[in-house]
């Protein structure tokens, strides 16, 4: 069984949006004959963007699977998003990869997502093949994007074929492994003939071809000697070099071709079984037991216990949950019982089957090294491992981008509020990057996710799944209210109706505290001036006035009280008169106290090329931004800057704007600081007007 187990190909299709990568997948699957007909992003019809959202904007939003037969590897390709928006669900998927195929636009060439993308598979130590697409396209430059590669990438590249003409005049292939050339019909049938290398390409196949093998003899000492001292090496040989460089990650080997056009599949699914390592090849994986450090390996064998990782969650009105995982070691089959070891909780494991784009294949068991999913398990969730409960393992598993942008969410129907929460729920088990929260301060529901884009998706999921249309707003700000001063106040509150009355007399003393100090309240009452039975109700009526704010409406923060003085009647002092005198008392210290608004500060970091540094930088110190600092990485600058959230709520689609798309950033809160004065008396007079006094 351990031979069968090499024989398996897990594959992630990676790259920017755009790129051609979707395309591609669909000439593979067709070439391999695992599917009927050349599936087509542009026509609305590919089996693997197959989710209304997808279609209408012919790109892909959400990790998609289709296994295919070749030669005799039985493979999986994992079709990833590259859009900047959806590039968790491409992280996580990634964790189910054993090699990766890198998309490159012949036209566009290499873009900062390029390298950034590449970056995550190369976290997971993923061997990678790099595939120019689009080489029919108008302006294609195979040369242009070597070079690209070579100046971007800390890798080696390794051209592997070259195109037979470019633009309308691509005809084929040359393969510099074997010196022959692959003529296709322009028909998408994928048909070719092979051929010798025609002669206005000889001298440049022989230079390409002569670098190939430098970098090949690099890979062995002993085959380097012989090339370096003209011996014999035969064609097997540089094989094995080749799979060696790319199994070590030594080099980025290069094929081209056309997705669209069908032309050049036949060599790169040729590739993927000679050089793409099966889970053998990937060797042990490395968890830990539940609870502890203790590290704990699991080899790919079918004899170990089993264990997997859930790299996907599908979330169906009608099918339910759909839970996609990786097996890592073991076996598994369907009607089982295995342990969610995040959870601590048993699964039942029902019908076990592959996902074939949106259709599925039944099978009656899981090997180790396979991708495969089931449905309906009660509480595992992406990231969980699943394991043999006499065994237990857990895996870490990657952490989603972190959110960028956030929108307050209502239903446009009144009595949706429940609907609504639990729609979005669903949601988010199916997308780990979206964050769902209640803002304690604001009351607000709200949706945060990695970009305009990722939102609006949602919104539209939302209403297409769950029949619930909702209102988007800007999110308020949760400004809080401070003093910068001392003051001392009495609050006296005397009531006499007939009967019992209400009295209650305490002087107090506020100041600041730092930044992030929260509240202190001191009691300072001597002589019994008032009992102690009353202190808490000061204390309660002064934390009651915090709450609400006295300034503009928002909670009080880094104040310490003192209760000094007071007085109390034997008759008419309650609990409650104590709570209202310390309601007043606070109220009238706090305005004498130099009282401020303080407004919350991020912190942002900002990739963008180095040429449009100075128009972000510009951009920042408009927002009335600090930039802390900056360092290079390639061609790009990474800046680290502070700015008020007020002012970086649409940041997403600004920065978009200002970089057309070829930047990106992370947020995350860093402190409150004071507003300034004229924007303070705004804030407050905004405040004011919202709650109609």
């Amino acid at each position: 069984m351990s031979n069968e187990i090499s024989k398996l190909r897990n594959v992630a299709l990676i790259a920017p949006a755009g790129a051609g990568k979707t395309s591609l997948a669909e000439a593979m699957l067709f070439t391999a004959k695992a599917t009927q007909k050349l599936g087509s992003v542009d026509k609305g019809n590919s089996v693997l963007d197959y989710e209304p959202e997808e279609a209408r904007r012919h790109m892909t939003i959400s990790t998609a699977f289709h296994p295919y037969n070749w030669g005799e590897c039985e493979v999986t390709l994992i079709d990833t998003p590259g859009d900047d928006n959806f590039l968790s669900d491409t992280i996580i998927a990634l964790q189910g990869a054993d090699g990766a195929i890198l998309v490159i636009d012949a036209v566009e060439g290499v873009k900062f997502q390029t390298e950034k993308i590449l970056g995550y598979a190369f976290k997971n130590n993923l061997p990678c093949i790099g595939f120019v697409s689009k080489i029919d396209k108008e302006h294609a430059s195979f040369e242009d994007v070597i070079s690209d590669l070579t100046n971007t990438l800390d890798i080696k590249v390794v051209p592997i074929c070259l195109p037979i003409g470019e633009g309308e005049d691509f005809s084929g292939i040359i393969n510099l492994l074997s010196m022959e050339t692959f003529l296709y019909q322009k028909d998408g049938s994928g048909k070719f003939k092979k051929g010798p290398i025609p002669e206005e390409y000889q001298a440049k196949a022989g230079e390409y071809r002569e670098k190939m093998v430098e970098f090949l003899a690099e890979t062995d000492d002993g085959l380097l000697e012989r090339y370096l001292e003209g011996g014999e090496i035969k064609d097997e040989e540089w094989q094995v070099a080749l799979r060696n460089g790319v199994l070590s990650r030594q080099f980025l080997p290069v094929l081209c071709g056309s997705g669209i056009l069908n032309m050049g599949i036949q060599p790169l699914l040729d590739f993927i079984n000679q050089c793409l390592p099966s889970p053998i090849d990937r060797g042990p994986v490395i968890g830990y037991e539940p609870g502890t450090d203790k590290e704990v390996k699991r080899k790919p064998s079918p004899d170990e216990p089993f264990s997997a990782l859930v790299i996907k969650t599908i979330s169906d009105p009608f099918a339910g949950r759909i839970t996609v995982f990786r097996a890592f070691s073991g076996q598994l089959s369907s009607d089982s019982t295995i342990l969610n070891a995040n959870k601590g909780h048993k699964e039942k494991v029902g019908q076990l089957f592959v996902l074939a784009g949106k259709t599925q294949r039944l099978l009656e068991r899981v090997v180790a090294g396979q991708i495969a999913a089931v449905a309906k398990l009660k509480d595992t969730s992406t990231g969980d491992t699943l394991c043999d409960e006499k065994y237990p393992i857990m895996y870490k598993s990657a952490e989603p981008l972190p959110p960028v942008i956030s929108f307050a969410i209502e239903p446009k129907s009144k009595g949706d509020e429940e609907k609504l929460f639990a729609s979005l729920v669903k949601l988010a088990e199916e997308d780990p990057a979206l964050r769902l929260q209640r803002n304690p301060q604001t009351k607000e529901l709200l949706l945060s996710g990695t970009g305009q884009l990722h939102i609006e998706n949602t919104i539209e999921k939302l209403k297409r799944k769950y029949n619930v249309e909702v209102d988007l707003k800007a999110p308020k700000i949760p400004y809080k209210e401070t003093i910068k001063g001392k003051a001392k106040a009495q609050g006296k509150y005397k009531k006499q109706t007939g009967g019992r009355g209400q009295y209650g007399d305490a002087w107090i003393e506020i100041e600041p505290l730092p930044r992030g100090g929260g509240f202190e309240f001191v009691d300072k009452i001597v002589g019994g001036v008032i009992p102690k039975n009353y202190i808490p109700a000061v204390e309660k009526g002064i934390k009651g006035a915090m709450e609400e704010g006295i300034l503009a409406g928002y909670p009080i923060v880094d104040v310490k009280v003192t209760l000094f003085d007071g007085s109390y009647h034997p008759v008419d002092s309650s609990d409650m008169a104590f709570q209202i005198a310390g309601s007043m008392a606070f109220k009238k210290a706090f305005m004498e106290a130099k009282p401020i608004l303080l407004e919350p500060i991020m912190k942002l970091v900002i990739t963008v090329p180095e040429e449009l540094m100075g128009d972000v930088i510009g951009d920042i110190n408009s927002r009335r931004g600090k930039v802390l600092g900056f360092e290079a990485k390639g061609k790009y600058q990474i800046i680290a800057a502070l700015v008020p959230m007020a002012e970086v709520l649409s940041y997403a689609s600004d920065l978009t704007s200002i970089t057309g798309g070829r930047g990106s950033f992370t947020m995350e809160f860093s402190h409150y600081e004071e507003v300034p004065g004229g924007l303070a008396e705004k804030v407050i007079e905004e405040s004011k007007e919202e709650k109609g006094q």
